[in-house]
């Protein structure tokens, strides 16, 4: 196997890290519209992850997200539009609303998934099983770390 290099070694791993994620996020990007779901704003895929658990309150969600509950009900409302997700009054108490995901939100959260495992297995094969496997136990150890120091860390919008 032939050993990869960067080809701007002078960038900073940090700089690196953020043209990665821009790079799959690209990719997702593009087959999610292929996948008819062209419509999908920035944040959907945090949303689609909390509400992956069940219903959940706005509240519940904006503190998952650890954004105002302001900052969700715009991305949910968006979310709600276009059909992604809606809003239901809580069996439990009539003065909540939930947020659940529709099909068509399940369904694009399934698309995203089916995405995200064959990014990781075209890398295997691009790169090798095993860099693969050291690229995922590296970033699941920056991660580690980062909390083990306290550092509060979430999947989030920006």
């Amino acid at each position: 196997m032939k050993h990869m290099t960067s080809p701007h070694p002078a960038i900073d791993l940090g700089v690196l890290l953020n043209l990665a994620y821009g790079a799959f996020v690209a990719r997702l990007q593009t087959a999610m519209a292929k996948a008819g779901f062209q419509d999908l704003g920035p944040s959907f895929g945090y949303v689609f992850r909390v509400l992956d658990e069940g219903p959940a309150s706005l509240v519940t969600v904006a503190t998952r997200l650890q954004m105002t509950s302001q900052g969700a009900l715009k991305i949910v409302a968006d979310m709600e539009a276009k059909g992604y997700v809606e809003r239901r009054h809580d069996p439990d108490d009539a003065r909540v609303r939930t947020v659940a995901l529709t099909s068509r939100g399940r369904k694009a959260l399934q698309t995203a998934r089916r995405f995200h495992a064959t990014f990781e297995a075209q890398l295997a094969t691009h790169v090798g099983a095993s860099h693969a496997a050291i690229l995922r136990s590296t970033l699941e150890r920056i991660v580690s770390n980062a909390t083990d120091d306290g550092i509060e860390l979430t999947a989030r919008p920006s």
